[in-house]
């Protein structure tokens, strides 16, 4: 796999940066975009960064954190090529990845604690698109935000 984006905004950060951890530790080449403190700072200009390195097809995949996860995903699906899904539980993180080939797993750190979000990152990371019937609407996706 290529390298994986990371990025937060300050209420996502200590997620972000424990999540950052753990997945370099099991063998994940990571790229952080920021943010790099707990300093208040404006989630869409790092969401943006992110969406656009999967956008424009340098990146396959990236990990966006926020406090509910709402606005990084909004600012990540306005590019094209981009699908941000905002999951809470293990299932719906799968569930991106099999139906919706998703390629930007959204976390809400109000919502998702570490060691969940550990595990949906892993779950997301390693499940495959199921492609059959989902092929189909991921291609209307595509045409949508063209």
């Amino acid at each position: 796999m290529s390298k994986l984006l990371i990025a937060s905004d300050h209420a996502g950060f200590p997620l972000k940066e424990k999540l950052k951890t753990y997945l370099e530790k099991k063998g994940i080449a990571v790229k952080d975009l920021g943010t790099y403190s707990k300093e208040r700072c404006d989630y869409p200009e790092y969401a943006y960064e992110l969406a656009k390195g999967i956008s424009s097809g340098k990146y396959k995949r990236g990990i966006l954190v926020c406090k509910s996860g709402i606005g990084n995903s909004i600012v990540a699906n306005r590019l094209p090529r981009v699908r941000a899904a905002l999951c809470y539980n293990l299932k719906a993180a799968k569930l991106s990845r099999r139906h919706n080939d998703s390629n930007v797993l959204v976390l809400g750190s109000a919502f998702v604690k570490t060691e969940l979000a550990k595990r949906m990152a892993m779950a997301w990371l390693n499940t495959r698109f199921l492609a059959g019937r989902h092929k189909r609407r991921v291609k209307q996706i595509e045409e949508i935000t063209k």
